[in-house]
């Protein structure tokens, strides 16, 4: 299989201002029946595109599971309750329909080996993943995730994307950051070993590294012929990426052929600071990352933190800038002052159902609205 498509020619042809409506939101969404839920949905989308917001990046595939018809994939349990009980409608269908009604972008969000986490979801069908393959699961504090190093995992991970491809007129695929989830050699001691045995030469971080690498550029190529871009976000934190996730984010950004963009979560203030530490500040972090070498048609936006409105990130001298109604706002300037196309927003409530900062939060969403109808002029 070959790519027959550029970045240029999957580009939005709309700016690219998104938000990520996550499995948080799905827990208070009315998936009861179809009007009920699309209701839901106009409601949401209509608020989106209202503040100038172009893209939706929904969170279709959380648990190993699917907001959506999969031959592959149980339906998620967010949809009744129940991890596999079909719902009687196609969320994601109507997703896309009315995604497209309000003018907007729809990217499907997958969560490439997650299966349960912190106990998410409590109980598991019968076909999911880790109960029909357990042998391609990894237990890690309780969690379940599907190990990289297999190559039939890779496989069905890529079957998967070119199914929602297929199935659905999406605009994108977008992975996020849950990559290797533990450093701990014993997680994949055997598979190594026997990668070691077989003449492999890579050092373990390596290896993992290549692991993740490879089934990146499977989904980017399937993606790619069907005619969809692909994305990542990962982790804002640059060396957090290649060391504790194994993600190769310089190598996706420097060669083609992984993705269309990069989106780092880079969600600390302008003001962030430890000590004398100023490494995390958004500014700070922004720069390490466009050093990096770009491979031509290969994007890199921003991913900002909506979810710090009010609350903070950590950083005594930030707060006030997190309090101020334009935290957001002045991020965006940075990144269109720097020449950046793109941002997402992290996360849908944490801007338009806010219960605990609404005016804040409403503030939030004003000037970055002003802004973008600013720059649009």
């Amino acid at each position: 299989m070959s790519n027959s498509y550029t970045m240029t020619e999957l580009a939005s042809p709309l700016p690219y201002r998104a938000v990520w409506i996550s499995y948080l939101e799905w827990q208070h969404t009315d998936f009861s029946f179809s009007q009920a839920f699309e209701e839901d949905i106009s409601q949401m989308l209509e608020q989106c595109a209202d503040a100038g917001l172009t893209v939706v990046i929904a969170q279709v595939r959380p648990f190993g599971d699917a907001l959506y018809l999969s031959e592959l994939f149980p339906y998620s349990h967010l949809c009744t309750g129940t991890q596999g009980q079909d719902p009687g409608f196609d969320p994601l269908a109507i997703l896309v329909e009315q995604a497209h009604l309000h003018g907007l972008e729809l990217e499907a969000w997958v969560n490439p080996y997650r299966l349960q986490n912190s106990g998410i979801p409590a109980s598991l069908s019968d076909t999911s993943l880790a109960v029909s393959h357990p042998d391609w699961v990894k237990q890690v504090d309780g969690g379940l995730w599907l190990d990289p190093s297999r190559e039939e995992v890779q496989a069905y991970i890529a079957e998967g994307v070119r199914e929602l491809c297929d199935n659905y007129a999406i605009d994108g695929i977008h992975f996020d950051d849950y990559f290797y989830p533990t450093t701990d050699a014993s997680f994949d001691s055997a598979e190594y070993e026997s990668y070691c045995a077989g003449g492999g030469l890579l050092s373990l971080d390596d290896w993992r590294r290549e692991n993740v690498s490879s089934l990146v550029a499977r989904c980017y190529e399937v993606a790619h012929d069907c005619g969809v871009r692909f994305g990542i976000s990962p982790q804002g934190n640059l060396q957090n990426n290649l060391t504790a996730q194994y993600s190769d984010v310089t190598r996706w950004l420097s060669e083609p052929g992984f993705a269309d963009y990069l989106m780092p979560q880079i969600y600390w203030g302008l003001d962030w600071q430890s000590g004398n530490d100023t490494a995390s500040a958004f500014d700070c972090c922004l720069a390490e990352w466009l050093a990096l070498p770009r491979a031509e048609g290969v994007a890199l936006y921003a991913g900002l933190g909506a979810y710090r409105i009010g609350d903070g990130d950590g950083s005594a001298s930030s707060m006030e800038e997190w309090n101020s109604g334009h935290a957001l706002t002045e991020q965006v300037n940075c990144l269109l002052q720097e020449g950046i196309p793109g941002f997402a927003l992290y996360r849908y409530d944490s801007l338009f159902e806010n219960n605990d900062w609404p005016s804040l939060a409403k503030q939030e969403v004003d000037t970055l609205k002003d802004l973008i109808q600013d720059f649009a002029e």
